[in-house]
């Protein structure tokens, strides 16, 4: 007769034996509806990226008078291939939600944050990152003052695209010149009417002359016959 410790010891080891016999079972069913690959038009199709870092954005709150993040994720810079337009464009990580939208102008100025090497902030005229046209005043901060810099540059070399390439502003530049020009053809002085005397305004006077001439003659004519 076996003690209840090798009868525990026989159960567990012909239990083990018959579930390694036993296959695992893997039920596969067919899908009922099919869902095709669809793409996502993230409207960067038309953009190539001049820089791509990793940072945080902070927006600063009017109402509450403090700055509030934003969100965390990879800030770019995207130059169009047509009009040679730069906009700035972040997502937050996972969600990929847009917290940053807006275009660079000429005129826009990068100060350092609180005196941080790692950190800047500039003020925005039209923000789209909520799908509507807001001003923001944006900061942002990166891992390290390399990164720091490296954005730092690379804005200033975008401003300088779009001041001298982008189609808007080299338009509005060329409509300023004609207009200058235009104004200063409208403001010029009438030229002097010349002293000398034109060939046609000459023999006018000379045909005068004759018909004065010839009516005295006409008159001297009357004069002796009347005599």
């Amino acid at each position: 007769m076996s003690s209840p410790i090798e009868e525990s010891v026989r159960r567990n080891s012909e239990s083990e034996a018959g579930e390694a016999e036993t296959p695992e079972h893997d039920p596969h069913y067919e899908p009922i509806v099919s869902l095709p690959l669809v793409d996502i038009q993230t409207n960067e199709e038309d953009e190539e990226e001049l820089v791509k870092i990793r940072a945080r954005l902070y927006r600063y709150d009017t109402r509450d008078h403090e700055w509030k993040e934003r969100g965390t994720g990879d800030v770019k810079l995207l130059r169009h291939k047509v009009n040679n337009s730069v906009r700035v464009v972040m997502r937050r990580d996972k969600t990929l939600k847009v917290c940053a939208n807006h275009f660079i102008t000429p005129d826009i100025r990068m100060n350092v944050h609180c005196g941080s090497d790692k950190a800047f902030n500039w003020s925005v005229f039209a923000d789209y990152a909520d799908e509507t046209c807001k001003q923001e005043l944006l900061a942002i901060k990166f891992g390290n003052p390399q990164n720091a810099e490296l954005w730092k540059t690379k804005f200033a070399e975008a401003q300088e695209i779009v001041r001298t390439k982008c189609s808007l502003y080299t338009q509005d530049q060329s409509s300023d010149d004609e207009s200058s020009i235009t104004r200063s053809e409208d403001t010029d002085t009438p030229e002097p009417k010349s002293a000398e005397r034109t060939d046609e305004e000459t023999k006018k006077e000379q045909g005068e002359n004759k018909d004065s001439d010839g009516v005295i003659l006409k008159l001297k004519e009357l004069k002796v016959e009347s005599e």
